[in-house]
């Protein structure tokens, strides 16, 4: 089994920040069925898709978070740094580096180096 999407709420005027955060995790913007449009935003990677669903007063988990296992850990750091966002540095687990930054909508995504053992 794999988990294919997960779904997150975020105001519509968010959805171009939204999007150029993604893109520094390097997800694209693909397009939502056509019953979504004006009520959904979608960007996937490597078929993993995150929806953003539009809401008037969205949910953000204080703690929640998705994760996502990135290629170049430091380059991406640096992407998300120099675009503004205060990535915090955390403790690694299983030998490999990890952190945590907001979203525009202020979702709260860990960005792993790698994934924990099998």
């Amino acid at each position: 089994m794999t988990l294919q999407h997960t779904s997150l709420e975020i105001r519509k005027a968010d959805v171009d920040a939204e999007l150029r955060f993604w893109a520094l995790l390097g997800f694209d913007h693909v397009e939502a069925p056509a019953g979504l449009h004006g009520r959904a935003t979608w960007v996937a990677r490597d078929g993993t898709h995150i929806h953003l669903l539009h809401a008037d007063e969205p949910t953000v988990m204080a703690r929640g978070h998705v994760a996502i296992l990135v290629e170049d850990y430091d380059a991406t750091v640096a992407r998300l740094r120099d675009a503004g966002f205060d990535f915090a540095p955390d403790d690694p687990f299983w030998g490999a580096e990890r952190g945590f930054v907001r979203t525009p909508a202020g979702h709260r995504v860990e960005v792993m180096a790698g994934p924990p053992p099998p």
